[in-house]
């Protein structure tokens, strides 16, 4: 019997999980979308239960895979949404600086973050749609950098539709993890999410939809 063959080497050095979290509607998907892709749909399909996308970036010399999962901001979908901030190396907590509840929301999210993630993930503050008219803005930028300062995190402002930076949130927290991890803390089977099926071959970036949907709701 011919044995199997021997697993190939990793095309990476870090293989790091990144958690979207927020009220639905904030951007979470289009920023993803952007990141990854490199588009922006005005017409994006709210999320159902859990979607990822896979990029791998150069950190400082290294090859990092980026394993990025965005969750739906909908309350009916939370008992799902918490099972992925378990092994989380990173969170991305995302508002919408024209709705202020989307905001004031921030607040809760990070509650979740203390009861469901582990104690070292790393995290970041972001406030989307800048590119909407100023007029629009309830949540000034003075409000969001007190509230990342309250909590000891980065502060970025973000426009999906025109990439302002959005490579910029991504690869700070992706190096901050880096650094984490580079300082003796393992990458362990339980800080990733396994994808049975890799993509076929398109480049350094791959793509995929996971979509739970409880037995208790219905669409």
């Amino acid at each position: 019997m011919t044995p199997p063959p021997s697993r190939a080497r990793a095309d990476y050095d870090y293989l790091i999980k990144l958690l979207l979290i927020g009220d639905s509607g904030v951007g979470k998907s289009c920023l993803l979308l952007r990141f990854t892709d490199d588009s922006f749909n005005t017409s994006f399909i709210t999320t159902i239960g859990i979607d990822f996308k896979i990029r791998t970036v150069a950190l400082d010399g290294k090859r990092a895979k980026l394993q990025i999962w965005d969750t739906a901001g909908q309350e009916r979908f939370k008992t799902i949404t918490t099972a992925y901030y378990r092994g989380a190396m990173g969170i991305l907590l995302v508002y919408d600086i024209t709705d202020e509840s989307s905001f004031d929301n921030i607040r809760n999210w990070f509650r979740n973050i203390e009861e469901h993630a582990s104690d070292n993930v790393n995290k970041i503050l972001v406030g989307n749609k800048v590119d909407m008219d100023e007029s629009k803005r309830a949540v000034p930028t003075s409000r969001g950098q007190a509230l990342a300062d309250e909590y000891g995190i980065k502060f970025f402002e973000t426009s999906a539709k025109t990439n302002l930076n959005v490579e910029e949130i991504f690869f700070s927290i992706s190096r901050d993890i880096k650094h984490r991890l580079s300082e003796g803390v393992p990458i362990s089977e339980s800080q990733t999410i396994k994808i049975s099926k890799p993509d076929p071959a398109r480049g350094s970036t791959t793509s995929a939809t996971m979509t739970l949907i409880p037995a208790c709701c219905s669409l």
